[in-house]
């Protein structure tokens, strides 16, 4: 594995995914050192027009075009711009930038940077949200490394970030007496993070998947990872309007498989009451498993109930808060 000294202090420690050298970000290629290459070969990665950087080797895609399609993170887009669910949003930026009593010392006291993970950004909702809370961090600077195994996601993250000015090389210098947020968006797989172990400071995943292992491997002892999922109850009166039979969400079921790995710190529960229009209730299926899981006739049915008045639920949400172990 490459040695802590081969990389910039100030840059994420980030894998090539082919031969596991350190990785050196750039503004136009990102190439790795060779330095684990048996032919001293240097992988290079080319940042695509719209800011992101493609890490994704063929074997470990399950499909041709793995993850969220456009027309999902079309919807989605179109949906959380409108602020349905902001109030989730508003909670996660909360909690990055709180203080306990697990992290006072190891992860926020005299940090000089730290970098975090978004797993599963999507197009970039709650990355943007993360983004200006880390700034509020003690932290001098921050690196987010925004991932998801879609591409389609990762070009829309990184497009705002780009308009924003906060891709890594917009971010050109790192003084003291300002605080910034550095935004490195990528295409890789959850299960094969390109970045070296124990090197993070918190991991946020959100909807999105939860692979205990892996996140163990790259978060620093001490380090935070902060889960979203539905809460009990999540959009109950749509699935009603959709399935025959609703099962209940089962947000904990996964803190098992955890603890080995994490201490359980707090679970904050946050609602949503929501008034849908047609198009907005649209979306929120189409960025659902709803869309497909349901009959099409009863999901027709339900979007032209909204010709006469606007479609009500709630969306519930349990974010966990661990450290590890």
């Amino acid at each position: 594995m490459p040695s802590s000294e081969q990389f910039d202090t100030q840059l994420p420690k980030l894998l090539c995914p082919y031969c596991q050298s350190p990785l050196l970000p750039d503004a136009k290629t990102w190439l790795c050192d060779g330095s684990l290459n048996a032919k001293g070969m240097r992988h290079p990665f080319d940042v695509a027009r719209q800011g992101y950087v493609n890490l994704l080797p063929v074997q470990n895609k399950k499909s041709k075009d793995p993850g969220d399609s456009q027309q999902s993170i079309n919807a989605r887009h179109r949906f959380l711009s409108q602020g349905f669910y902001q109030p989730l949003q508003q909670a996660i930026a909360g909690l990055v930038n709180q203080n306990s009593e697990y992290l006072a010392e190891v992860v926020q006291s005299k940090l000089n940077i730290q970098t975090w993970l978004d797993v599963g950004c999507g197009e970039g909702y709650y990355t943007g949200g993360i983004a200006e809370a880390l700034a509020t961090t003690r932290a001098n600077n921050s690196c987010l490394i925004a991932l998801d195994i879609s591409k389609p996601a990762v070009a829309t993250t990184a497009r705002v970030a780009k308009q924003n000015q906060r891709l890594w090389y917009q971010v050109k210098e790192y003084k003291s007496n300002t605080k910034t947020t550095a935004i490195y968006p990528m295409v890789a797989s959850a299960s094969h993070l390109p970045l070296v172990d124990n090197s993070l400071e918190a991991i946020s995943t959100i909807f999105s998947p939860i692979l205990p292992e892996e996140f163990a491997r790259v978060l620093k002892s001490g380090g935070r990872l902060l889960i979203a999922k539905p809460d009990s109850g999540h959009l109950q009166s749509m699935r009603e309007a959709l399935f025959d039979e609703v099962r209940p969400h089962d947000s904990d079921k996964f803190l098992e498989e955890l603890a080995p790995y994490f201490k359980e710190v707090a679970t904050h529960k946050v609602s949503a009451d929501l008034v849908l229009e047609k198009q907005a209730l649209a979306d929120l299926l189409t960025m659902t498993p709803y869309s497909y899981r349901a009959k099409a006739e009863k999901r027709e049915a339900l979007l032209t109930s909204t010709e006469h008045q606007p479609f009500e639920t709630t969306a519930r949400f349990a974010v966990y808060e661990l450290v590890k172990l």
